[in-house]
């Protein structure tokens, strides 16, 4: 035998873990998946995810990799490990890819969807974000195209989280309305801790009509000036986590999702 190198795509719902990261305290997706992995194969190994979604926050394909040197074939691991898995917690495939794949350091690009609904649900309140308010989505648009090209997104991440630099190239965004749902979409090269949730509760906060005259209302103006200039000022409006979901993964080799 000899070691090789075992790329997933996992889907989840992130509702009952503490996000994808191992942490000292909470469940969290990387743990379940490693202790399953453990289960098949009697093996300890090292996972790496191409994103680190938060708690509360789901995947349609995240993409996640490990090395192990084991007789299990290469597509098997799908069905052994979701033996062992939760319901919330699937693996669509399994595959034998390059030994010096990376899921992290190989995407060039993640694709995120964000929902929210126009009124309450007591089915799909889990998987969306019910805010049951009248929404300008024009302005929603106007916000999302002030987004796009490489900016300074510091404002728009958790404090201690942010790094020395806070620069994300931002290729594609979008805001569409289906029915009851308003679908937020954006492309980048990478993402801040917080920083898509943010993003879009500051948009909802500028398109909500009709405002609470008490409460704090953030205007497009603003909001370019926030994306456009560096400030460490904090963005103080952030959507709730089960909106958020990471749809696809992008390598130089094609889109995994």
């Amino acid at each position: 035998m000899s070691e090789k190198n075992i790329r997933l795509v996992i889907e989840y719902k992130g509702t009952g873990y503490c996000g994808w990261q191992s942490q000292a305290e909470g469940e969290t997706i990387q743990d379940t998946l490693l202790e399953a992995i453990f289960q098949v194969t009697q093996a300890r190994v090292k996972l790496t995810g191409a994103g680190r979604t938060d708690a509360g926050v789901h995947a349609l394909a995240q993409v996640a990799n490990f090395r192990i040197d084991h007789r299990l074939l290469p597509s098997k691991y799908k069905d052994a490990l979701n033996h062992y898995l939760p319901d919330d917690i699937r693996v669509r495939s399994s595959e034998e890819v390059p030994p010096g794949f990376d899921a992290r350091r190989d995407a060039v690009f993640k694709r995120y969807r964000y929902l929210v609904g126009d009124e309450r649900s007591a089915l799909y309140a889990d998987y969306r974000w019910d805010y049951p308010h009248p929404v300008d989505l024009s302005l929603l648009r106007k916000a999302a195209e002030v987004i796009k090209g490489e900016h300074d997104f510091a404002p728009f991440c958790v404090a201690s989280s942010r790094k020395p630099s806070n620069v994300c190239h931002i290729h594609h965004t979008a805001w569409w309305k289906v029915g009851p749902l308003l679908v937020f979409e954006i492309r980048g090269n990478r993402f801040l801790h917080s920083m898509i949730r943010s993003l879009v509760g500051a948009m909802v906060n500028l398109a909500t009509m009709n405002q609470d005259k008490n409460k704090l209302n953030l205007t497009l103006e603003r909001f370019t000036d926030i994306i456009k200039t560096s400030t460490t000022e904090r963005s103080v409006f952030t959507a709730p986590a089960q909106g958020l979901y990471l749809v696809s993964v992008g390598y130089d080799k094609g889109i995994i999702g």
